[in-house]
């Protein structure tokens, strides 16, 4: 694994403006300004093996989260069970279809490319691949990162399960599938995974 390029970044103390040359640190250790003590910045905790781990979990739980019923309903001896796919088709079906696009994107297509991006991102960092296609593939999916971020919103989507269920269990039996289960796993791990993800770590590894 390449060793991340901390002696070519500079930082901008926030306080008097000094210049200072980053450096790597030790764990647990933060950098002060020598002029005025301000904290600049310490070692964020990175993991390679870490990040892998994660994605192959978020992609494992990706099919029974999407495909397995989230919810089934049972009304007056007629029993009903949906998918996440299923009811953004629904909704579409019955015209509000800007709402059915933002659940597909927000709940499904947005989580997949996110965790298949930080895969490939690790996979090229942890083999070093530094060809020039490698390199600037790398490039467009570091720049692209926040916005796949951004568009994925799974807690949206488990906090409807806990309203819709409230709300049905006045006037009939409502009961979560495997498919809740496995959607709040996978909105789990995606969550550890972007929170031990660090956009500007990745990008020193970035060949120039």
């Amino acid at each position: 694994m390449p060793e991340p390029k901390l002696y070519k970044a500079v930082i901008l103390c926030r306080s008097c403006d000094l210049v200072i040359r980053k450096r790597a640190l030790p764990s647990n250790v933060r950098a002060l300004c020598p002029r005025c003590d301000t904290a600049l910045y310490d070692t964020p905790y990175f993991s390679i093996n870490g990040l892998l781990a994660l994605c192959i979990t978020s992609l494992i739980l990706f099919l029974p989260a999407n495909l397995l019923p989230v919810l089934e309903i049972n009304f007056l001896g007629s029993i009903r069970t949906t998918t996440v796919f299923e009811s953004a088709i629904a909704v579409w079906g019955q015209g509000y279809w800007i709402v059915g696009l933002a659940v597909i994107a927000s709940a499904v297509a947005a989580p997949a490319l996110l965790v298949l991006s930080i895969l490939l991102q690790v996979l090229i960092v942890k083999f070093n691949l530094t060809s020039s296609f490698w390199q600037q593939t790398f490039r467009i999916l570091l720049k692209n990162h926040g916005l796949l971020s951004q568009l994925t919103m799974l807690e949206i989507y488990v906090i409807s399960f806990l309203v819709s269920a409230f709300q049905l269990s006045d006037f009939s039996d409502v009961y979560f599938g495997m498919g809740t289960l496995s959607f709040s796993l996978l909105f789990l791990s995606i969550l550890f995974l972007q929170r031990e993800y660090n956009l500007e770590h990745m990008w020193e590894f970035v060949n120039d």
